[in-house]
């Protein structure tokens, strides 16, 4: 076995750009001619890039496979990667592509939007891009979320997650709501390779055109997930799979400051956790426990700088719960 294959945990798919969250935002933005916010800084982001940080922060050798373009941004998440010990050996450098840039707008309360350019590497990345030879030598792939690079569609995350189960690696997924208009049907036959699927409760509701929790994580199910792990928001998450349903609660006490990267957080705590051998229900409550601290913080990364956080989160959470370690 080669020495980059004993190298890596986890492989992670997905977009690697650059943010510039601006908090505090409201609806009146346009109804004046200057507004102040309390900050505007560059900061790396992408579901895939977010994971990929989170995860090697809790202890774990990761690998990235993504696509950048040869620019400033670029050269600012290379050097993210670096400073993190994120193994870059799969990220594609194209000149044709621009390193996608988004724009985050945080309400006071810590919901957001993105503003995302069309033509940059989040919506141009495709398999094209992907070398599948290299998709092996790890336990887990992580697609970090399916619509999110549109042309990632069924046929090509087929491929993907065949090539992955030939390997013998446990596939993880998130999703966010559909760019095109996507429907269940069109990724029905690329969900039935998912071990561990984690929408929130949104996105999967609208995919699924079902508002009742237990019935969106049925449909899901029923698609051949093992696992649906559906985050509920201020409550938690749902866990649907061969022995029922089960929600496993959130964090007590936390007020959320900043939500941009807690699905991220939430699916690097699991997989950390799903790593170490835990139990279903343990990983779920690492998760909540990551996402819990990475909403206190603004932008997706900046909250969870390393494991003994989120164990210290665990320690209460638990007591809060009256679990036995």
């Amino acid at each position: 076995m080669s020495k980059v294959k004993q190298e890596i945990d986890v492989i992670i798919i997905g977009a690697a750009i650059v943010d510039l969250p601006l908090r505090p935002v409201s609806k009146e933005v346009f109804d004046v001619v200057s507004y102040p916010v309390d900050d505007i800084s560059m900061t790396i982001g992408g579901d895939a890039l977010n994971e990929a940080t989170i995860i090697t922060r809790l202890g774990h050798k990761v690998a990235l496979m993504s696509c950048i373009g040869i620019d400033a941004a670029g050269l600012f998440v290379l050097e993210h990667c670096k400073r993190n010990n994120i193994n870059t050996n799969f990220i594609k450098q194209d000149s044709n592509k621009h390193t996608s840039i988004n724009v985050g707008l945080v309400a006071k309360d810590g919901e957001r939007t993105f503003i995302t350019n069309r033509q940059g590497s989040l919506w141009k990345f495709s398999l094209d891009d992907l070398e599948l030879s290299n998709l092996k030598g790890a336990k887990i792939l992580s697609f970090a979320s399916i619509f999110n690079n549109p042309l990632f569609d069924n046929k090509a995350l087929v491929k993907v997650f065949k090539k992955a189960k030939e390997e013998g690696m446990i596939i993880c997924a998130d999703m966010v709501s559909p760019r095109l208009n996507e429907k269940l049907e069109d990724i029905k036959e690329a969900l039935s390779f998912i071990d561990y699927f984690f929408p929130n409760f949104e996105e999967a509701s609208l995919m699924t055109e079902e508002t009742n929790e237990e019935k969106v994580a049925e449909i899901l199910y029923q698609c051949g997930i093992k696992n649906v792990i559906m985050k509920i928001g201020k409550r938690g998450c749902l866990i649907r799979n061969a022995n029922g349903i089960k929600i496993i609660e959130a964090c007590k006490g936390v007020t959320a400051i900043d939500t941009i990267g807690a699905g991220d957080n939430f699916a690097s705590g699991f997989i950390s956790a799903l790593l170490e051998g835990k139990n279903i229900d343990d990983c779920a409550r690492y998760a909540n426990c990551t996402a819990a601290i990475s909403i206190q913080y603004i932008g997706a990364t900046n909250g969870v700088k390393n494991r003994e956080m989120v164990d210290e989160m665990l320690v209460k959470y638990k007591k809060d719960y009256q679990i036995e370690s």
